[in-house]
């Protein structure tokens, strides 16, 4: 066989022996919903200026266990990618060189799969310091993975089963943590939510959470089917942009809460940090 009848042999094998291209089922679809995402992106895109909150496929407590657990595993790869650990560490960490602690204790809010506890908890204990942290999340599935994946790890982090907008915390954390919850709740929850937290604590609160904008949301459509497999988190992560606060909106909120002097700062990737401490 000589190159020629090679390249046509070839050829055949790609469009069929009539010259027609092999367009099978599952290609079509793939074009179809790729054509979908596109057409969905354009009009996300177009509506970011306010907040447009939608319920999330993960909060939908009918919600499989196999596919719950491969949410909260590609959340966790997401975490690991973005530095969600990391950018809380830092301003923790900040706090309490600067009240020279070398213990406190910690609760995580609506802690989901644990790996943003467990983080913090590891890095304190390679910074030599101690931290008793504690995780609350509403979902008994959820709790359930954190502690199998605290005690995979030897990590000393506990979780527990609690809907952390009723009532009042337990007044014995020195500090509380949340990541990516806030965007999740109407204005009125989240100003609860802050208001209760700042009420409870002894030290100070930190909030990390997804900033609402255009780059923000073309990263979370695109970087949840990069980076996870999960139906779930490939739904619900540009949903949870939309669904965001700006930095300028999370402050405001904070601020109607009654956490005078906290702030708010950009991270990358298109996240926020809001801080306030006891004076």
């Amino acid at each position: 066989m000589n190159q020629y009848t090679s390249e046509i042999a070839s050829r055949r094998r790609r469009t069929g022996p009539h010259g027609k291209s092999r367009f099978t089922p599952l290609l079509i679809t793939e074009i179809i919903r790729t054509i979908i995402g596109v057409l969905t992106i354009m009009f996300s895109l177009s509506s970011l200026k306010d907040r447009r909150l939608q319920p999330e496929v993960m909060d939908d407590p009918g919600l499989d266990s196999r596919r719950l657990i491969g949410a909260l595993a590609g959340l966790r790869r997401i975490n690991a990618v973005t530095g969600s650990s990391g950018i809380l560490w830092a301003a923790l960490h900040a706090r309490l060189l600067s009240s020279g602690c070398a213990r406190a204790s910690v609760l995580d809010a609506a802690s989901g799969g644990g790996d943003v506890a467990i983080g913090l908890w590891k890095r304190a204990r390679r910074a030599g310091l101690e931290l008793d942290i504690h995780g609350y999340d509403i979902n008994a599935r959820a709790v359930e993975f954190a502690n199998a994946a605290a005690k995979k790890e030897s990590a000393g982090v506990r979780f527990f089963q609690r809907d952390v907008l009723e009532g009042p915390f337990p007044d014995e954390y020195d500090f509380v943590v949340s990541s990516l919850f806030l965007h999740h709740l109407e204005e009125r929850d989240a100003r609860i939510f802050l208001r209760t937290a700042a009420r409870s604590v002894r030290q100070g609160i930190f909030i990390h959470d997804l900033s609402r904008c255009k780059a923000g949301h073309l990263f979370a459509y695109y970087g949840a089917r990069f980076i996870s497999r999960s139906d779930v988190v490939r739904v619900d992560a540009p949903r949870s942009v939309e669904g965001a606060f700006t930095p300028e909106e999370a402050l405001a909120l904070a601020e109607s809460a009654g956490l005078e002097g906290c702030r708010v700062t950009p991270k990358r990737p298109f996240r926020f940090l809001l801080e306030w401490g006891r004076t």
